[in-house]
């Protein structure tokens, strides 16, 4: 059993209070008191013994203190100093912030053992309060010494906490130009981006009505409006989250379930492309499943872009209760952007769920991307 520091600290206390005591009234005299024995030492011990509670019971400590003392003088032993008993249980009353308490038992006792010694020896008025003044200072110093004390401690946990609310502040005018700043670019972005989508959109809309649905060009002109319609929809709900500036908006954002049309898209524009689906994406979570559909989604593009002329790809997708692995493999001759921002943003999508990701040529030609996302919750 760990005793803390506190109890044995206060045990010292209480053994250093009690060696003091025991000495002063082994050395006390006063013409006409009892003479030393060993109840007066046993009265010295129980008024020092409560000095053990002084943390949690101050005001009672203090207290029993001073009935001991009264019951040592009570009995007519040699005076001695009361402040070596009251010091301790008296600067713990007042560090409690109980000064009134403090003030007001310290006061009744020197007032009574003023009147009592005074009317038991004889003495003037003058003579009593030359005999207390010592007494009266020093209990007055030890109050003055625990206010300042208090007083600075509070002055220390009260900076703390403006300090502490300078900072949430701080916070929450970071956060506020983060949200300003997340607004000011979902209307850059509506402005550059969501305009030029819709005229390609409808472009090709109108492409497709002037050269007929029988046409070679009507699978591309489809593809081109279906992957302008979706790209719009995209767009709106990336607005929605950077307006929103919170995960929850991904929860409406693209997943997996948008693989069968991504991968037709793609094969309308031109890509042979292989699917292999394995196990299912449900309950893995929405922010698995949309970092999963981006990755997806920005290889099968690097393909596009830089795989060259007849380039096929091949897509492996496994899903399962520890995550998602994801392959994406083509065989063209133009790598897939390397030096462009599109692997940097994967590979954050991937670390930001605590996934891994790979990139490079593959040793036949070609170039391969690899995902692996473990399962977060929802």
């Amino acid at each position: 059993m760990v005793v803390p520091r506190r109890v044995l600290a206060d045990a010292g206390v209480t053994l250093v209070v009690g060696a003091i005591n025991a000495m002063m009234i082994h050395e006390a005299s006063e013409p006409g008191s009892r003479a030393v024995d060993a109840q007066a030492y046993l009265l010295g011990a129980l008024m020092t013994l409560p000095i053990l509670w002084h943390r949690r019971r101050p005001i009672a400590v203090l207290l029993l203190c001073s009935l001991g003392l009264f019951g040592y003088y009570s009995a007519n032993f040699p005076g001695i100093s009361p402040i070596g008993v009251l010091a301790v249980p008296l600067y713990s009353t007042v560090m409690a912030g109980h000064l009134r308490w403090a003030a007001g038992i310290i006061g009744g006792f020197f007032a009574i053992g003023f009147f009592v010694v005074v009317g038991r020896k004889g003495m003037s008025f003058l003579e009593g309060m030359a005999t207390f003044v010592t007494h009266w200072a020093l209990a007055a110093a030890v109050i003055l010494l625990a206010e300042v004390v208090r007083s600075r401690r509070a002055l220390a946990e009260e900076s703390r906490e403006r300090l502490r609310l300078l900072a949430e502040e701080g916070e929450l005018t970071a956060a506020r130009r983060v949200a300003e700043d997340r607004v000011r670019i979902a209307r850059e972005l509506h402005d550059t981006v969501a305009h030029s989508m819709a005229t390609i959109t409808v472009q090709a809309r109108a492409a497709l009505q002037l050269v007929g649905e029988e046409s070679q060009a009507a699978p591309a002109l489809e593809a081109i409006r279906d992957t302008g319609s979706r790209a719009l929809r995209d767009m709106s709900a990336t607005l929605g989250v950077l307006r929103a500036g919170a995960q929850d908006g991904e929860r409406d954002a693209a997943g997996l379930d948008r693989v069968p049309a991504l991968v037709d898209a793609v094969r309308a524009a031109g890509v042979s492309v292989e699917l292999e689906v394995i196990g299912s994406h449900e309950g893995l979570g929405d922010r698995l499943d949309h970092a999963a559909y981006r990755i997806l989604q920005e290889s099968l593009t690097n393909v596009l872009r830089h795989g060259g002329p007849r380039v096929s790809a091949r897509v492996r997708l496994a899903c399962g209760p520890r995550g998602i692995e994801l392959e994406v493999a083509d065989d063209g001759a133009g790598g897939t952007g390397a030096g462009g921002h599109g692997l940097r943003g994967m590979r954050e999508r991937a670390e930001a769920l605590g996934g891994t990701f790979e990139a490079g040529p593959r040793p036949g030609g070609g170039f391969v991307v690899g995902v692996r996302l473990p399962a977060v919750n929802p």
